[in-house]
């Protein structure tokens, strides 16, 4: 486990988390302020610079701007975040982006469409604060995965954290998995991770199998993000699951 010295991140967002965040080491949630200790909360943290654009920029110049036969809608994020994304050190700022990317993403009027009768607004209340916590993950260039939190690990986290049962959990996954399998939620979710400086990539097949997500910049090489991610996940995954306030969930 590598962490680097930092001090404690805090960040105040539009909404109120969940209190049961506080179940996991190194975060305490007080309403709508999040704080998150570093060397508690983190698997591993090897750097704290993530490259980010303002949201208000995405909505206004990306969202609605439509791919064609020469500019495919990834190059028309690539492009936006080289024009846009800027390198911060400020985590509260990384958090405050991806509260919104995943207010929209996760919006309550994919309800109608996901085919899961079973999921409500509740759950993807669930999923965007999840994503949200998700964001401080990091992919270097080269594919080494230089921070990991619980929230790698969906299922895990939700389930210590929401009191979901395995069932459930896999559900909420297949939710997330839509991001990449319907096409027009795909494209959207291309749109909106420019503001937080890559696309979003994982690791698992359909069915879930806690291989994660994570906004990795463009060119990173896929190859070695999953040799490394294979090394890691099984012992954290155990960890994750062992804050259960009910084991046998």
């Amino acid at each position: 486990m590598t962490i680097i010295d930092i001090k404690a991140i805090t960040v105040e967002l539009p909404q109120a988390f969940d209190q049961r965040w506080s179940r996991l080491p190194g975060i305490q949630v007080d309403g709508r302020r999040i704080t998150i200790d570093p060397a508690e909360y983190f698997f591993r943290f090897e750097s704290n610079t993530w490259l980010v654009a303002d949201w208000e920029l995405v909505e206004s110049r990306l969202l609605e701007v439509k791919e064609t036969i020469e500019r495919a809608v990834e190059q028309l994020a690539l492009d936006f975040i080289k024009a846009h994304g800027e390198s911060t050190p400020d985590a509260a700022r990384v958090l405050s982006t991806a509260y919104e990317v995943y207010a929209y993403l996760l919006r309550d009027e994919h309800l109608a469409g996901l085919g899961l009768p079973h999921i409500t607004a509740e759950h993807l209340r669930m999923l965007r604060e999840a994503a949200t916590l998700m964001a401080l993950n990091k992919v270097e260039l080269n594919g080494h995965i230089s921070n990991v939190g619980p929230c790698w690990f969906f299922p895990a986290a939700t389930s210590v954290v929401f009191d979901l049962d395995d069932e459930m959990d896999g559900m909420l996954d297949e939710v997330y998995h839509g991001g990449w399998f319907n096409e027009h939620r795909r494209i959207e979710s291309v749109k909106a991770h420019a503001a937080l400086g890559g696309r979003l990539v994982h690791g698992c097949q359909s069915v879930p199998d806690q291989s994660g997500g994570v906004v990795a910049p463009y060119g990173a090489s896929m190859a070695n993000f999953r040799d490394d991610l294979a090394a890691f996940k099984a012992g954290w995954i155990e960890q994750v699951y062992a804050h259960r306030a009910n084991p046998a969930a």
